[in-house]
């Protein structure tokens, strides 16, 4: 993916390229450069229980540390497939109100390697930590692995 690193034009576009986030009640996306936070009310994202569905926590979480990857690698001059490789999820609490998703890049020296290891072998992998909140509740823990490929 080569595509914009404004944040609300990334948003726009990130849309138009998988109808299943239209549906999920996302709120603007908030990125400073190393964290992004993606809000989600509750409503569309509901289970029979009148709580956050977990596919739903599950498909946030993915998305906010794929995103987050995604707009490093664009903001490198980088066009490249990103994929989620492997994930573990730990359910904490029950969501009974709008939530979010947030992860951070991890420091320095892990993203140069990944950046030197993508550069030099095309194809490189990061671990993140993904939490989905609601308020300072943390309800979810998603560690997840994502590939990048040059393309």
């Amino acid at each position: 993916m080569k595509g914009p690193t404004d944040i609300a034009d990334f948003q726009h576009w990130l849309l138009g390229q998988i109808p299943l986030l239209n549906h999920m009640g996302l709120g603007s996306f908030d990125y400073d450069g190393q964290q992004l936070v993606i809000p989600a009310a509750l409503g569309p994202n509901v289970n029979d229980k009148g709580t956050g569905f977990g596919g739903s926590q599950a498909t946030l979480a993915t998305l906010c540390g794929w995103s987050l990857i995604t707009l490093l690698l664009s903001e490198q001059g980088l066009d490249c497939d990103l994929v989620i490789a492997d994930s573990q999820l730990k359910y904490l609490l029950p969501v009974d109100a709008d939530f979010i998703a947030r992860t951070q890049l991890p420091d320095s020296p892990a993203i140069d390697a990944f950046l030197d290891r993508l550069r030099s072998r095309g194809r490189a992998r990061l671990d993140l930590a993904i939490e989905v909140c609601q308020g300072e509740r943390v309800a979810m823990r998603m560690t997840g692995a994502y590939v990048a490929l040059l393309r």
